[in-house]
């Protein structure tokens, strides 16, 4: 049985090549690569412009973009936690 974690995004930053880092609200961190979701449709492709990459902000503790764009914060840390790339937020430098 997979046990899904209620979270929410804290902060959130871009990095290069579409990915963001994201911390969250059980004190862990880890980096999404959404070099592939920005190639999903209408509504990412103002995503494709690292400008508007950057434009990146929490809502309601969902990272989200000014055109309504958002990506589960849920979703990402079981995918970070699945890969084995989620860390302690103390361990991030």
């Amino acid at each position: 049985m997979t046990e899904i974690k209620m979270v929410k995004a804290r902060r959130v930053r871009a990095l290069d090549g579409y990915r963001l880092e994201i911390a969250f609200d059980d004190d862990t961190i880890g980096v999404a690569d959404l070099s592939g979701f920005v190639h999903l449709g209408p509504m990412t492709e103002p995503l494709r412009d690292p400008a508007y990459f950057e434009r990146v902000f929490i809502e309601m503790g969902v990272p989200t973009w000014p055109n309504g764009c958002d990506i589960d914060p849920i979703n990402q840390h079981m995918l970070m936690r699945k890969a084995g790339t989620l860390r302690p937020l103390s361990a991030a430098a």
